[in-house]
């Protein structure tokens, strides 16, 4: 582009009010205007439902891998496999994701999402063997790693300003409430082990998420990128109530004004682009890296290393110290992600998980467990300490890296590049868990217990100077006066 023309764009794009909310005699920004429509509420509820059916899948399989095992005879690594594959296809499906946003529109991807998850549970539900199985698990993989991208993103652009940071949130709070729904099924079939069940009850939530976004509204930034402004117009006026719609899609356009297409994969990699792409990856690996995972995955060890040996003590452990905490605390984070503002909950989240990883490993050496647990007959001083402090890691995390993260990711990328720059940034968070999975317990073989919970503490320590650096507050801006953050200043 002719720099000419860009300095025009960014003059227009100066004199156009991004930021749709009223302000005060005193010129500051004043309490918003937007109230919640009808159709917002419906965005709400296709974001909850994707989010809701992500964290059921990620949370039933524990309690479905004894059944399975048992139906199928499965070796240890068959489990894995079963277990993995999830993973590996939300890879697949959030790289797709992006592309596809991009080309048929985020109301549409979010169908197809909700299309993935009813077959992937009715194929898990019928699998007459151990290859269905898989087959299935990977089209649910698939379903969560393109609603992982596409439902945040749909938020994302739908959402006001001033309730863009809660919109956002909604998809990890669902994610949430729906590991916790999944504990509590876990805990009612277990006895019986009707895995078959546990695995098939998301066919009826994934056909309402369908049914719910064949009527959602789409996105009139999606519709302004192609051009279509009569049925953005139309869109934009049944979405929102208490804005001058011209001057929102005004203000779309002028962003927009150099774009004909969706940005090339390549563009993405620009140094035009740099900051946004270091800022999306950077919060996506240090998520992951930072032991959310390790944690709940280790969790059945570390509370019977604290005296909860039978597995249905085990089972009301981790339904409320985990699934139950996890809710309350992402609520919380909902609650003052638009007041508070990201960086601050990102910065007092890490402080919470690291001085609670810290705590863990110093709990750890006093239990004494190394990779395996010890058999407690009750529960120990040092044991309940690990308990207390895993649950501050939850919550802290909670709070901070799990929602305000995604939330971020979605606000930082310019329109012409968002779709695709959410998708990567989506694929590397998939990529750290799958490898964070995959290596956690021979990292505790090979250096025990609690170096590697350290380990995960020097991880939250690197995080804060990151984010401090580099990370900057978003909160209450528009897309577009983000977009024009990262543009150089003449």
């Amino acid at each position: 582009m002719d720099s000419q023309i860009a300095v025009a764009c960014r003059r227009a794009l100066e004199e156009t009010p991004m930021n749709l909310e009223p302000t005060d005699s005193t010129g500051d920004s004043a309490p918003p205007a937007e109230s919640l429509t009808f159709w917002l509420a419906v965005v709400i509820v296709v974001v909850i439902f994707a989010g809701g059916l992500f964290g059921y899948d990620q949370g039933v399989i524990s309690g479905a891998l004894p059944g399975i095992k048992e139906t199928f005879s499965l070796s240890v690594f068959m489990l894995q496999v079963v277990t993995s594959w999830v993973t590996l296809g939300a890879l697949a499906g959030s790289l797709m994701a992006g592309s596809l946003g991009d080309a048929v529109g985020r109301k549409r991807t979010m169908l197809l999402a909700g299309a993935l998850f009813t077959l992937g549970a009715v194929v898990q539900s019928l699998a007459p063997g151990e290859l269905v199985l898989v087959a299935g698990r990977l089209v649910v993989g698939i379903g969560v790693g393109v609603a992982a991208v596409a439902a945040p993103l749909y938020a994302a652009e739908l959402a006001p300003a001033s309730f863009r940071g809660r919109f956002i949130s909604s998809y990890q709070l669902a994610i949430t409430v729906g590991i916790f729904l999944a504990y509590l099924v876990n805990a009612h079939l277990s006895e019986s082990g009707n895995w078959r069940m546990m695995l098939g009850a998301t066919a009826v939530p994934g056909l309402v998420l369908f049914l719910v976004a064949l009527v959602a509204p789409e996105s009139p930034r999606w519709l302004m990128m192609k051009i279509r402004r009569a049925e953005a117009r139309a869109e934009a006026h049944k979405v929102y109530s208490d804005i001058d719609v011209e001057t929102h899609l005004n203000a779309i356009e002028v962003a927009l004004r150099t774009e004909d297409k969706p940005a090339p994969w390549s563009e993405l990699f620009h140094r035009e682009w740099r900051n946004p792409l270091v800022v999306a990856i950077g919060l996506a690996i240090f998520q992951q890296i930072t032991g959310i995972n390790a944690i709940i995955y280790y969790a059945n060890q570390i509370f019977a290393s604290a005296g909860f040996a039978s597995p249905e003590s085990q089972a009301i452990v981790t339904t409320w110290a985990i699934g139950g905490v996890n809710v309350v605390a992402t609520l919380f984070a909902i609650a003052f992600i638009d007041n508070v503002g990201r960086r601050k909950l990102l910065l007092t989240g890490l402080v919470g998980m690291g001085v609670s990883l810290i705590a863990v490993g110093v709990a750890f050496q006093f239990i004494g467990v190394q990779g395996q647990a010890p058999a407690a007959v009750g529960p120990t001083l040092a044991g309940i300490a690990t308990v207390a402090a895993l649950i501050v890691f939850i919550a802290s995390f909670a709070f901070s890296l799990g929602p305000v993260v995604w939330t971020v990711i979605n606000e930082v990328f310019p329109a012409r590049v968002r779709g695709r720059g959410v998708a990567l940034a989506t694929a590397v968070n998939w990529g750290s868990a799958y490898l964070v999975s995959q290596f956690f317990l021979s990292l505790v073989n090979a250096i025990g217990s609690s170096l590697t919970f350290w380990l995960f503490a020097l991880f939250c320590g690197i995080a804060w100077l990151w984010i401090y650096r580099t990370v900057p507050e978003t909160k209450r801006q528009s897309l577009e006066d983000i977009q024009r953050m990262w543009s150089p200043q003449e």
